[in-house]
């Protein structure tokens, strides 16, 4: 799979030290930038959202600023288009760039959860009236070209400072804290995971992509015809990759369930069924993974805004928690944190106020997790509670409201009073902060990857990644033992 980092440079500047603009005169025949970026909603989102900012500044300086007229109805092909006149206004050459003319072709097809490296590169300088000439060329995580073209420009001659909120870390978001947490992965040993009913393209390819990197040895659950066909379909390589014959997703479910049993597979990972599917056979009092902690699911957000990874607990799983049951929703997280390396995860008990009051019981609950955990029912972790969601956050919140506590504005998790509560924050996250979120299921006997449908390759590969690390973590002995 494709990195997420500026693979080009301009003559000879990393990316990191690249100016606000390029003038004509810096410019070189042959210099090039690249971007790798994987095409999500959210990305879409915003690059059309910046490509319809650009078409109205642009066709007040061009007489035919007709051609970028396309990207006002970006859609996932009009999303890798956008990606030319984003990357020539805010790198190369940058902001007071005039933009010309464009001809692009598009020769495949794009999807959602495609990883897009699209490069530009400088064929030709025309000094009587300062015009840069550039190839155009798009790649897909497979190599595959689907896009080929020309951009035509007219290049500033003075240093320009970049327009507020545009830049290339505005538009294209690096999933800083997923690229660490799939690196975290390298030079591990994978962990066999059953992937249950992989019947949909992108869950196959995770599936296959994460054992390309050696994050998982999966072991495909589902109908073989029908997987082998959409491999195919698909151009993916399953040599070498265990196929379990199962005729539909609910037996899927079970037989990935088995594995586990029987020592085959230490994660279960979802593919294409419904979540209750996978679950009632996780969750089965017979033959299922249950332990006698309460199984709980935690998300962690990779937010734009944020400065480190955010943990929700529980969005997907607990309806209506009661007290015991949210003690267990922090034991899980806590572990998680572990997991992934933090020492004492900070856990915010969420509330819709920062004091305890009885016409709240999620307050009332707030206040008993914190005074459990300083009485050592709940250790590992530090806990405090209840705090509204800008004081568990914002510094500046905390103190305008004089909350002296290790976690208030700091936090790594916040544990909601209910899923309902959960449902509408993590879509708050997703869609309004264009956070991504990865997620599993902890508490049973293995990690649960429990994605969405919707969910696309990178996310998909973050949670197995995230799953992975609980994996190991889990099979280490710890300093008592």
């Amino acid at each position: 799979m494709g990195d997420t980092s500026e693979a080009g440079s301009v003559a000879g500047v990393s990316a990191a030290s690249i100016p606000a603009n390029r003038t004509f005169d810096e410019i070189a025949v042959g210099e090039s930038m690249s971007v790798t970026r994987e095409l999500t909603p959210a990305a879409v989102s915003l690059v059309a959202t910046m490509a319809q900012g650009l078409v109205m500044e642009l066709e007040g300086t061009s007489p035919d600023g007709e051609h970028l007229l396309a990207t006002s109805r970006v859609g996932y092909s009009g999303w890798v288009a956008a990606l030319v006149p984003t990357i020539l206004a805010t790198v190369l050459p940058g902001p007071g760039t005039v933009y010309r003319r464009q001809s692009l072709s598009f020769a495949d097809e794009v999807h959602a959860g495609d990883v897009i490296t699209m490069t530009l590169t400088v064929t030709e300088k025309r000094p009587d009236d300062r015009t840069v000439v550039l190839d155009c060329l798009a790649v897909n995580q497979r190599g595959r070209v689907v896009l080929t073209g020309a951009a035509e420009v007219v290049a500033p001659t003075q240093h320009q400072e970049g327009r507020p909120g545009v830049s290339p870390d505005v538009v294209f978001h690096d999933h800083q804290h997923y690229e660490a947490l799939i690196d975290a992965c390298r030079g591990q040993d994978p962990v066999p995971t059953a992937v249950a009913y992989p019947c949909e393209r992108t869950a196959l390819i995770a599936a296959v992509e994460a054992g390309s990197a050696d994050i998982i040895v999966p072991i495909l659950v589902g109908p073989e015809q029908e997987i082998r066909a959409l491999a195919a379909t698909e151009s993916l390589d399953l040599t070498g990759i265990e196929i379990v014959d199962a005729k539909d997703a609910a037996t899927s479910a079970i037989v990935a369930v088995a594995l586990v049993r029987d020592h085959r597979a230490r994660m279960v990972m979802k593919g294409s069924l419904h979540t209750d599917e996978l679950m009632r056979a996780v969750l089965d009092r017979s033959v299922g993974l249950r332990t006698t902690r309460r199984v709980s699911h935690v998300f962690m957000f990779d937010v734009p805004t944020y400065p480190k990874p955010l943990f929700v607990t529980d969005a997907a799983i607990n309806i209506t928690p009661n007290l015991l049951d949210k003690a267990d929703i922090c034991r899980n997280a806590i572990e998680l944190g572990h997991a992934v390396g933090i020492a004492q995860p900070r856990l915010a008990i969420l509330g819709a106020v920062e004091v305890v009051n009885p016409a709240m019981p999620s307050t009332i609950d707030a206040a008993a997790l914190c005074k459990m955990a300083d009485r050592g029912q709940i250790t590992g972790g530090v806990l405090d509670g209840p705090l509204a969601m800008d004081n568990a956050i914002s510094p500046a919140a905390a103190l305008t409201k004089h909350i002296v506590s290790p976690v208030a504005g700091q936090a790594d998790v916040l544990v909601v009073p209910d899923l309902e509560a959960g449902n509408i924050l993590y879509k708050n996250l997703t869609y309004l902060a264009r956070a991504d979120a990865a997620g599993i299921v902890v508490g049973a006997r293995v990690p649960v990857v429990l994605t969405s449908r919707s969910d696309t390759v990178r996310t998909r590969l973050a949670s197995a990644a995230l799953g992975a690390q609980y994996s190991r973590w889990q099979r280490t002995p710890s300093p008592a033992s």
